[in-house]
């Protein structure tokens, strides 16, 4: 239960924050339509895209239209469209006419191959029993948004189609998560690391000015205040995401604990007062880094679990945030001294080509060349002997 003290000093600054356009992103009507002839798994992709894998016996009531190939010609409004193929079909004229026309009419658009068998009235030679579906073809055809796999398996359903989605709504992720269950967990990894990221931003910017000693206390005075407000917002954003209240009240009492006192940051960003500012910045980027993915998780859990994290399991997820956050930041810091010095100094040889980025093999997401760990979904990569 959070301290009265606690949900006092969260709410003040709740108050000074105007919340009103976070909460109709997560309201705003976010229409998908999924088309397909029979076979398809446009249904199948409905019950997944309705139900999360965390829960799996809930389903909600997405906005979704089904639509078979001759009720796609007069196509609804819809924010993104999905044509879903079965691999196993040998003839994808009717489709690829469509896609040519929504690109026309400037729709948003995601192709499916599915790996999934024909209906049983489906007639088929044995030497058509192979895929038919050019999928190379289709991938190079002027349209690369199309992915390939099994609509029953977790692994693709997480790791290729939401992320593909993703990047074709950036700018819904909250609706999208609140309305579709399929995407809530990793949207609200990416709400994290985003924000876990802007702290860290943030603290390095400060951290600089400190450099100033007179402006040393009021600058992390100012620091407890910002990062506070960012981990009241990455909270509410996660509960919309995550289709919990719309009311801010109901995250100050439940999570008053971990907002209301800034978290770790309060303690510890007293403790870097006075430190040399070069040997204070990296610590400190890495006190809001995990000070803000502590909250995160902690809202994430209680969306798993109902429960809320013990004192033990924070301070051992902080603890690993804090080593993570502190190697962040020294990239960060890494490649803004590059960034600076790189071509200012006589005689210095040129940069060398950008770095190709990681991808991370859990989401498909591209990352920095140098990340230990993915800044959407927080696997780690595997370091390069």
């Amino acid at each position: 239960m959070a301290g009265i003290s606690s949900i006092t000093n969260a709410w003040s600054l709740v108050s000074e924050m105007d919340l009103r356009p976070l909460r109709e992103q997560a309201e705003a009507k976010l229409s998908i339509a999924l088309v397909g002839k029979s076979g398809s798994g446009r249904h199948l992709l409905a019950e997944q895209m309705r139900r999360d894998p965390s829960r799996p016996g809930n389903e909600y009531p997405s906005p979704l239209l089904i639509l078979n190939l001759e009720e796609a010609h007069s196509l609804p409004e819809a924010d993104l469209v999905i044509l879903l193929l079965n691999s196993a079909d040998n003839d994808d004229s009717i489709e690829r006419t469509l896609v040519r026309n929504w690109l026309d009419a400037g729709k948003l658009v995601l192709v499916l191959i599915t790996q999934q068998p024909l209906p049983a009235s489906t007639s088929l030679e044995p030497s058509q029993a192979i895929m038919h579906v050019p999928v190379e073809t289709w991938k190079s055809w002027g349209h690369r948004n199309v992915v390939v796999g099994d609509l029953q398996d977790e692994k693709f359903l997480l790791g290729e189609f939401v992320p593909a989605v993703m990047r074709l709504l950036p700018t819904y992720y909250l609706a999208l998560g609140r309305y579709y269950p399929l995407f809530r967990q990793p949207i609200a990894h990416h709400l994290i690391n985003d924000a876990c990221f802007t702290n860290a931003a943030y603290s390095l910017s400060s951290g600089l000015v400190e450099i100033v000693p007179v402006l040393n206390i009021p600058m992390n005075v100012a620091d407890v205040i910002i990062l506070t407000k960012n981990q009241i917002l990455l909270a509410y954003k996660l509960g919309l995401a995550l289709g919990m209240s719309t009311q801010i009240q109901s995250y100050i009492t439940t999570f008053g604990g971990v907002l209301g006192a800034g978290f770790f940051w309060r303690q510890l960003a007293h403790m870097l007062v006075g430190l040399i500012p070069a040997w204070g910045i990296i610590p400190k980027m890495g006190v809001s880094y995990a000070g803000t993915y502590v909250v995160g998780n902690v809202v994430l859990r209680w969306y798993l679990t109902g429960k809320h994290i013990s004192k033990g399991q924070m301070r051992q997820l902080y603890s690993q945030a804090f080593g993570r956050g502190k190697q962040v930041a020294a990239n960060i810091v890494s490649r803004r001294k590059r960034m600076k010095f790189g071509g200012k100094r006589k005689g210095r040889k040129a940069l060398p080509a950008p770095q190709v980025e990681r991808a991370c093999v859990q989401c498909g997401k591209q990352n920095a060349p140098d990340a230990s760990f993915c800044q959407y979904c927080g696997t780690p990569f595997i370091q390069e002997q």
